[in-house]
């Protein structure tokens, strides 16, 4: 046989074994998963000095191979990252187990006793790239949900998820549940991401995360159900209303804290009637903390360290300490701006206008609309989630943070005393 017949063999194998452990985890109790999620928490601590040893390959070998700063940044994962993710998992196992849930019910007038009940999808298949956290995100919130899931990572964290995938695996031996139930193809390199596309029916759902080629990518080829996670354009607004230390503050944060994150601010407008007041100090805030500011003829006219925009930065995602910044001349303005290059990600108005931040809530549509926030918030775990497996930009089965319900889907469940139909 060939090699590439025993490679074709040796994938649907893998595949067809996340099908069958996805058929025990449905089944498994709420104890059991969480018995396990223990065991993969306690397993990434006891594991911590392997996980970074390995990580620390695929960071030099990034580096040599001209990854940028901002994937650098996701591609790592040191000693108090590992921590806050082994106190996730511990996060999601204390959240209610979505399986069996109740959505909604009735009795129908001939006595069928009618429930819509939450069930795990099956075989999640995820493809993503230089973001190892995401291996332990997705598995566990793909165990707790009662699914398998199937991982494709990129070859630029290899090493890290190769260690990964073995510990969560030694820990759900450990817990008596199939360690297929978390498998990944990345020996299969390109070729497996592609098979994992097409591999409708082993496959339930696919979910990328990454840049927006390979996102759109995955979308354009896929024929298994795609649920999809979209490029980041954050736009924050400043009305003409907008205290001047929030505004400082938020934009600071939105954009410094962590700049290489989908949730990070890309655009700032502003209110041609706060200009004056609100920009010089904004921006100064930010040219000290080492942000590049691109902007348009009425922002350097108040701010002289501004470089001059282009077209296409209204719509980059920079994901590095870049802003794009414009004058709007009122709220329509910063609305009819959202509606051309936002990704429909998260946008955020700061104002004291109640009327203008409700319009802003009501006409903006984006996955998470905020009022005098930084987008920064827009995360599975700040929204209690524990983690998540990513922010969804469509319109389709979910939107924004996806947590664990939305890694089910749902079927009914008919109760009947020998009813027929007339």
């Amino acid at each position: 046989m060939s090699d590439t017949l025993l490679d074709t063999a040796s994938f649907t194998a893998k595949l067809a074994a996340s099908r069958n452990a996805s058929r025990v985890i449905a089944q498994a109790t709420t104890a059991q998963k969480n018995t396990a999620l223990e065991a993969i928490a306690a397993a990434i601590m006891q594991n911590e000095s392997r996980i970074v040893a390995a990580n620390a390959l695929d960071v030099a070998a990034g580096r040599e191979n001209g990854l940028s700063d901002g994937m650098l940044d996701r591609l790592r994962l040191d000693e108090k990252r590992l921590a806050a993710l082994a106190d996730a998992v511990r996060e999601i196992i204390a959240l209610a187990d979505p399986i069996g849930d109740v959505v909604r019910g009735s009795t129908l007038a001939n006595g069928l006793q009618l429930s819509q009940v939450r069930v795990p999808f099956g075989v999640v298949g995820a493809i993503y790239e230089a973001r190892p956290n995401v291996t332990i995100d997705i598995a566990v919130l793909a165990l707790k949900s009662g699914n398998a899931v199937v991982l494709r990572g990129g070859s630029a964290a290899e090493n890290t998820n190769s260690v990964l995938v073995d510990v969560i695996q030694s820990a759900l031996a450990l817990a008596g549940l199939p360690v297929a139930a978390v498998q990944t193809i990345d020996e299969f390199g390109r070729d497996g991401a592609e098979r994992l596309m097409r591999a409708r029916g082993l496959v339930d759902v696919l979910i990328p995360r990454g840049s927006a080629s390979l996102i759109d990518s995955v979308v354009a080829q896929s024929t298994v159900p795609v649920i999809e996670t979209g490029a980041g354009v954050v736009h924050i607004f400043l009305d003409e209303s907008a205290d001047l230390e929030h505004a400082v503050e938020i934009v600071h944060n939105a954009k410094v804290q962590r700049p290489s994150v989908c949730n990070a601010l890309e655009t700032l407008l502003v209110h041609a009637a706060s200009a004056e007041r609100l920009l010089p100090p904004v921006l100064a805030r930010l040219r000290d903390a080492g942000v590049t500011i691109h902007a348009d003829d009425r922002v350097r006219a108040l701010f002289a360290d501004a470089l001059p925009a282009t077209d296409d930065d209204w719509s980059t995602e920079y994901m590095s300490l870049d802003i794009a910044v414009a004058v709007v001349d009122d709220l329509d303005g910063a609305l009819d701006h959202i509606r051309r290059y936002s990704t429909q990600h998260t946008e955020s108005i700061i104002t004291n206008d109640l009327a203008n931040a409700d319009r802003f809530l009501a006409e903006v549509d984006s996955a998470v609309v905020m009022v005098n926030a930084s987008t920064r918030f827009t995360d599975g775990g700040e929204f209690g989630f524990g983690a998540e497996v990513g922010i969804s930009t469509q319109k389709l089965h979910a939107r924004g943070p996806m947590g664990l319900s939305e890694l089910t889907s749902t079927k009914w469940v008919v109760r009947g005393s020998g009813q027929v139909r007339r």
